[in-house]
């Protein structure tokens, strides 16, 4: 079982930055591929990072290449999520998720069904 906490949301003007944090439980950490989704209002949830066991691989949406960096410190439990340059249309509530490294390997997993554990979500609002 992983329990995933995050944190760092906010309100942001157009261009700025914000880094989410996402704390995970339990000793196992490292066997997971760690991730980001975001939900939009009136959208669906949708893909924006993950990152392999032991940091080696990362995947971005398209969406956010280039914009966001996603990172994880197995030492602290933690993944990261860098977002600069932001954009209104990067305006939701941001999810932290966690994959059975084993599951998908070598791909990284980019659908909700793929995920076994989600975070409550941190909101991230960014003003034109």
């Amino acid at each position: 079982q992983v329990q995933l906490v995050e944190s760092g949301g906010g309100l942001v003007q157009t261009g700025g930055s914000l880094r989410l944090s996402c704390a995970a439980s339990g000793r196992t950490f490292s066997s997971y591929v760690m991730g980001w989704f975001r939900q939009a209002p009136g959208k669906e949830r949708e893909f924006v990072a993950a990152i392999s066991w032991n940091g080696g691989s990362t995947y971005y949406a398209d969406s956010v290449k280039g914009r966001f960096t996603i990172s994880r410190d197995n030492a602290k439990n933690t993944v990261y999520l860098q977002m600069n340059s932001l954009r209104p249309e990067d305006t939701a509530i941001y999810y932290c998720v966690a994959s059975w490294s084993g599951t998908y390997y070598p791909r990284l997993p980019t659908k909700t069904n793929e995920y076994d554990y989600w975070g409550q979500g941190t909101q991230v609002t960014v003003s034109s």
